[in-house]
């Protein structure tokens, strides 16, 4: 394991503002502070990141269950409240491999930390690296141990809303669909305000510029329509439900809110034959 890589403490991480919504503790009042003004502009925001991590629990699972073995966790941020390696060792004890990728320093750096302290290092696995890097990227994650002719669940959940469409993600998503074997998972999970909530899009417009002008985040990235957010899975067969609001997502209990107040819908793909 390399050296443990220095925090920056100067401004707001996303990872660790996350990791608090979710009732973590690795984050400061630095992080604290910003979270709590988003909050007092949406207060759902932290009703949306509890389900959104309930769907990636559920969906490891799910893979899981279908036989997948391998995890490439694209903008991880920080393993934090039920990492992918946990649900997954949960199912499968001792037998999935899993590489967590993200591009903030911050984030990098505390997943070298908490892995050392809670993973299995043969076999769990965090990459500096950037979802625009494509080949070169996917070149190290096969490095850190994940074998391209085996199924991967590839996880890209609550990453593309951070990204305008001028950067045009849909070019690297294509890209990882392509080197996807045959029995793939693609696990996607995405800002949506399909509502008539005109408070809620402005609230939201707002909080992304916050996160433009504090953190190393281009929060006023790429609020999508659901028609969009489809086109990331490509010609990957969408499984049932299909792509629904986050609490729909075969759910462990019936869900009985309003939904979209998650506001976030999500979706798993199957790459076949």
């Amino acid at each position: 394991m390399t050296d443990k890589p220095s925090l920056d403490l100067d401004r707001p991480s996303s990872g660790r503002i996350y990791d608090y919504w979710l009732g973590g503790t690795n984050n400061y009042a630095i992080d604290r502070e910003f979270a709590e003004k988003q909050l007092a502009l949406a207060p759902e925001i932290a009703d949306a990141v509890r389900e959104n991590r309930a769907f990636l629990r559920r969906a490891v699972r799910f893979a899981v269950a279908q036989g997948v073995r391998q995890f490439v966790d694209l903008g991880s941020g920080l393993p934090t409240q039920g990492n992918v390696h946990e649900i997954a060792d949960e199912q499968a004890p001792g037998e999935s491999r899993v590489v967590y990728v993200d591009n903030e320093p911050v984030a990098h750096a505390h997943s070298q930390i908490l892995l050392e302290d809670t993973a299995d290092p043969d076999r769990h696995r965090a990459l500096a690296g950037d979802f625009f890097d494509g080949a070169e990227l996917w070149e190290r994650i096969l490095g850190e141990g994940i074998d391209p002719t085996e199924p991967i669940c590839l996880l890209t959940v609550a990453l593309l809303h951070l990204m305008p469409a001028g950067d045009e993600p849909e070019r690297p998503m294509a890209f990882y669909r392509e080197q996807l074997p045959p029995g793939s998972l693609l696990v996607l999970s995405h800002a949506c305000l399909d509502t008539d909530d005109d408070r809620a899009r402005d609230n939201f417009g707002r909080i992304g510029d916050n996160y433009s002008r504090q953190t190393s985040v281009n929060g006023s990235g790429g609020i999508r329509g659901r028609a969009e957010i489809a086109e990331f899975f490509g010609e990957l067969e969408l499984v049932d439900p299909g792509l629904v609001w986050l609490p729909e997502w075969r759910p462990d209990t019936p869900y009985h809110g309003d939904v979209t107040r998650s506001r976030a819908v999500a979706g798993v793909a199957r790459k076949t034959g």
